[in-house]
């Protein structure tokens, strides 16, 4: 697989802030340089390249002489609007230099939910690529408030590989792959089943300049694999890493591509969607979706949250707080909140209906990289 990366023709790579700083924290024009020098070596292999890059938080905070990463969404949203047109510029002073263009794009989790804009997004990915410019891709987190609190931009980064159908998407970041807890680095992964087991033994760690972990990583490779997309996650302070992924050599981890592939509608259920509240279920509930291959039933349910209705996505939780599915929900929380912990037999006597026995049913579910939720509702 690695040996057929130089026979690919687009790929996206995620740069993470942490490859654009030095040791100490501050914005490096020279790990930036390093990384452009690399993408034009691709651009010269006929290789088109789409960068999703982090970066501006750290950039605004280096800016305002900020050693730790505020708290408050409206110093976080200041220091994205500060540091985001120095990060461009930085970008396309380097290309430039190199006798191409840069361009900007930022994007939200609106753009993936919404076929209009999906469709817009794609369109100008594509009329940039054929004029030979580098879209530069990062979140607009002066108004996404949720992005912020999400990632890194690794899910966006694997949502803009299937957007502009990637044949590679690389997660460059400050760890040589994923490695457990041991330091053991696991060269491949080969399946969602073997990815998850990874999840629970895995070894994260954060900063103070960014905001994804690990979990966001895992998230993201898992969309790639269903989506017929190999990733690989290398350092991306390693001055020759794209160009020693290009010769073939092994570096970091690669994920393959997986066999059990989402069709568009669990893919957008995955991942493009915003779940509307949350159904926490007990362990036996776990069991029978997880390995029974069941549906949901009103009695696996221990509470609910958030305001959802009839149809509206929901994540899936068990008692110890880690999200590990999706799906679309039968009842609204209301009902939920009657039937909840009651046998499939009960319903129509507690409601005085029985819309139909499952809360989730299987078709309409898909289950995730098992990860912590994040207190939204």
């Amino acid at each position: 697989m690695q040996q057929e990366f130089n026979k690919s023709r687009r790929w996206v790579i995620k740069v993470g802030t942490s490859s654009l700083v030095t040791a100490e924290g501050h914005f490096s024009t020279h790990q930036l340089e390093s990384l452009v020098s690399q993408v034009v070596a691709l651009l010269h292999r006929k290789i088109q390249v789409v960068l999703v890059s982090s970066g501006a938080i750290a950039l605004g905070m280096d800016t305002l002489k900020l050693a730790k990463r505020p708290h408050s969404l409206p110093e976080l949203q200041a220091c994205a609007a500060i540091g985001q047109g120095k990060l461009m510029r930085a970008y396309e002073t380097a290309f430039s230099n190199r006798g191409l263009h840069s361009a900007q794009l930022l994007l939200t989790q609106d753009c993936f939910q919404d076929r209009k804009r999906y469709v817009n997004a794609k369109n100008t990915v594509e009329a940039l690529l054929r004029m030979g410019s580098v879209p530069v891709v990062n979140e607009n987190d002066t108004v996404a408030t949720e992005e912020i609190k999400f990632g890194d931009n690794d899910v966006l980064a694997a949502q803009v590989a299937d957007l502009v159908g990637a044949d590679l998407l690389i997660l460059l970041s400050d760890i040589d792959g994923l490695y457990l807890k041991d330091k053991t680095i696991i060269r491949h992964i080969r399946s969602s089943a073997e990815l998850k087991e990874c999840a629970e033994h895995i070894h994260a760690k954060r900063s103070e300049k960014t905001k994804g972990g690990m979990e966001t990583k895992l998230q993201a490779a898992q969309m790639a694999m269903r989506s017929g997309i190999p990733v690989v996650l290398a350092n991306g302070r390693d001055e020759h890493v794209i160009d020693r992924a290009l010769k073939g050599e092994e570096v970091g981890s690669l994920f393959h591509p997986t066999s059990e592939k989402m069709n568009a509608r669990k893919k957008w259920l995955a991942h493009a969607t915003s779940t509307k509240g949350r159904l926490i279920v007990d362990t036996g509930a776990r069991q029978a979706l997880v390995n029974g291959k069941r549906s949901l039933l009103a009695s696996g349910v221990v509470a609910c949250s958030g305001n959802f209705r009839l149809g509206d996505p929901v994540e899936v939780v068990d008692e110890s707080g880690v999200v590990f599915a999706r799906g679309l929900v039968n009842y609204s929380r209301e009902e939920v909140e009657k039937i909840k912990g009651c046998k499939t037999g009960m319903i129509h006597s507690i409601l005085g209906y029985k819309r139909c026995d499952e809360l989730l049913h299987r078709n309409n579910m898909v289950f995730l990289v098992p990860h912590h939720f994040k207190e939204r509702f």
